[in-house]
């Protein structure tokens, strides 16, 4: 509780794309979030890319409705049938990294896969998950392709 007597939410921010490290990074948090006894924050982000000019993008494309089919089949992969108590998922336009940070503000950890789907191949850290533990005001846990997290 705060000095006001008000309940603080205690929870862990997990950056969601799709990709395998993003899987990886939910059931990371899944079992720290078991551990601490806080809730997890799924969080995608969508947003239209600058090098696209309104006449290339297709008149019937949803692309919040895709970034959130995206993190549901994650959350699916990532837990099943078995989602942690208190987990939320979020859908936000924007830039990736800036939404995390955002959504990360008063966050106990944000976690985060090493790459997603935008990476180059043989980069260590791909540009969001850098971004996020250069500026991130909590600690930035960052979990790597070859991370054996398949057991819940």
């Amino acid at each position: 509780m705060n000095t006001d007597g008000d309940q603080i939410l205690r929870r862990i921010v997990v950056g969601v794309d799709g990709s395998a490290q993003s899987v990886a990074a939910l059931r990371l948090a899944g079992r720290i979030a078991a551990g601490l006894g806080v809730e997890i924050d799924a969080v995608i982000a969508w947003d239209l890319p600058i090098s696209y000019g309104m006449g290339a993008v297709p008149s019937d494309w949803q692309p919040d409705l895709d970034a959130a089919s995206a993190l549901s089949e994650a959350l699916a992969a990532a837990f099943g049938n078995a989602v942690p108590h208190g987990l939320s998922s979020q859908v936000r336009r924007g830039h990736p990294a800036k939404v995390l940070l955002d959504a990360a503000g008063d966050a106990e950890m944000l976690v985060v896969g090493s790459r997603g789907h935008g990476g180059f191949v043989g980069l260590l850290l791909g540009s969001v998950s850098a971004q996020c533990t250069e500026l991130a005001s909590c600690p930035v846990l960052v979990v790597h392709a070859n991370a054996d997290l398949s057991e819940t």
